[in-house]
């Protein structure tokens, strides 16, 4: 049985996540955010797992089977191929965006409105990276070559199908509830997908010797 990641200790960090993706939501409703602003945040989301993994890459031990490999060097490896890899996706990206009324109006506007809910992640992202891989230390289970093929798995799937959920919105010129269902989909796919990566850190805090199964 699955364990309801909301009765865990993890409940702070899924909180975080929760506020952190609420936050397009008032840009939505309020400030008229169109899905070509909601999109480019999302891609930008990439960079800051990206931040976070050289940091859990560094805190974790090398694989003792492959001891050419060296941690160093993994990380290198890491920022240039990865940061190739969001370059890529970002260039689809910002091509989708193009046809947003809001990211025509300028650059630097885009960036301003861009800077809170960027923010937000980016906490976000920082309460799980403390809470699950440092305070309750998933990185005892993690080695440097399995953390850096983390994130790939997380970014496909997501991006995936926020752009094909994006394009025809951005297309249709952004409708409200078409613009809404993307940002409470993204929620959706995030709760689910921090459930299935922290799954055994769940487990492990709701095992109790007097519960029966």
């Amino acid at each position: 049985m699955i364990a309801n990641p909301f009765k865990s200790k993890d409940r702070i960090s899924l909180i975080a996540l929760i506020i952190a993706n609420l936050v397009p939501v008032v840009g939505v409703i309020f400030a008229g955010w169109d899905a070509g602003i909601i999109v480019l945040l999302y891609w930008s989301e990439n960079l800051i797992v990206g931040f976070y993994n050289v940091f859990k890459m560094a805190l974790v031990s090398s694989d003792p089977s492959k001891a050419k490999t060296t941690k160093k060097g993994l990380i290198v490896f890491f920022c240039v191929h990865y940061g190739f890899f969001c370059m890529g996706h970002g260039v689809f990206v910002i091509l989708l965006a193009s046809f947003s009324p809001m990211v025509r109006e300028g650059v630097m506007r885009t960036i301003f409105r861009l800077i809170w809910p960027f923010l937000g992640l980016f906490v976000s992202h920082g309460i799980s990276f403390l809470q699950n891989f440092i305070l309750r230390k998933e990185r005892a289970s993690m080695t440097v070559e399995r953390q850096m093929a983390r994130p790939y798995g997380r970014i496909v799937l997501l991006h995936v199908a926020i752009i094909f959920a994006a394009l025809p919105t951005v297309l249709f010129g952004s409708p409200l509830p078409m613009v809404m269902l993307l940002v409470l989909g993204k929620i959706f796919v995030d709760l689910w997908l921090h459930g299935r990566s922290h799954k055994h850190l769940f487990d492990r805090t709701t095992e109790s010797p007097e519960t029966p199964e």
